[in-house]
């Protein structure tokens, strides 16, 4: 739903800023009490009739902070992030603790070393409601920028024993780890060959196990990447993440969905904007 805020009676500054993958978008306005300062998260933010009222969507995604892994997810659920029980279910099984040593069940990205970042849940959790029909029982699925491997993780519990997720990483330390990290509570799904994490460029997918029924970029794409991550989508395949509008520096990014209609036809939507680290080179990566 919305709700508005007909007491504004001026918008004095907007400030975009970022913090890790998540921007935020800081409104200072003039209220008839005095100036407040309010701030959400942009992506889900939509504003209308500035001057007369602000309106945007009442998607509480920032606040679906948790103590532990089930109040964290009840959280994200209670808050419209998580619709289906397909995602809850997923998510309940994987304990974001085990991928992550601080801040485990705070909505928030968190760094996991190397310029990298675990995302934050409600990201998370928008992923796996935006895949879902395509990481059913027996699918394959290719995660790029694996990164801690919590994605993996819960990919695998919706493909179940019959399905296969892939998750690529080009820092090999990241990629070790991440390995660690799912032998914790999944290393069943490892030994049986439903998950396997290679090292290597993601940029290039991995067309060892291609096509695909579902591909997830964890990092933001350049455009040139579309076409070769696409190419290895089964029919009716569908390819979500962060893109860079442009090849500019600094470019504003949208996070999208590419469904494979045909050998050589594709639908693209876009979900929302975002603010993503860059899908990089692994010594551009190590040397920012």
């Amino acid at each position: 739903g919305q709700f508005s805020v007909s007491v504004v009676t001026k918008v004095k500054k907007v400030l975009f800023c970022h913090n890790q993958k998540e921007l935020t978008l800081n409104l200072n306005v003039e209220m008839r009490s005095g100036p407040k300062t309010y701030s959400f998260l942009s992506h889900f933010g939509q504003l209308s009739n500035i001057g007369k009222e602000l309106k945007f969507r009442k998607i509480m995604a920032w606040r679906s902070h948790g103590f532990d892994n089930l109040s964290l997810i009840n959280e994200l659920k209670n808050n419209g992030i998580i619709s289906s029980d397909t995602v809850y279910n997923a998510m309940r099984k994987v304990d974001r603790g085990d991928f992550v040593a601080t801040n485990c069940y705070q909505d928030c990205p968190v760094p996991i070393g190397f310029n990298a970042t675990i995302s934050a849940p409600h990201m998370h959790a928008y992923a796996l409601e935006f895949l879902k029909s395509n990481a059913r029982s027996g699918m394959r699925v290719l995660d790029v920028g694996s990164g801690s491997g919590y994605l993996v993780a819960c990919l695998a519990e919706m493909v179940g024993e019959e399905g296969r997720v892939v998750g690529i990483e080009h820092i090999k330390e990241l990629a070790d780890q991440s390995v660690k990290n799912l032998n914790k509570s999944h290393s069943d799904k490892l030994k049986k060959g439903n998950i396997e994490i290679v090292c290597g460029d993601g940029r290039m997918g991995y067309p060892k196990e291609a096509p695909y029924d579902a591909i997830h970029i964890g990092a933001a794409a350049e455009p040139k990447v579309i076409d070769v991550l696409t190419s290895q989508l089964a029919e009716n395949g569908k390819l979500i993440g962060p893109f860079n509008v442009s090849d500019v520096e600094n470019s504003p990014q949208e996070f999208r969905s590419y469904r494979r209609l045909s050998n050589d036809q594709f639908e693209c939507k876009t979900l929302m904007g975002v603010r993503y680290v860059p899908l990089t080179a692994e010594d551009k990566q190590r040397s920012f």
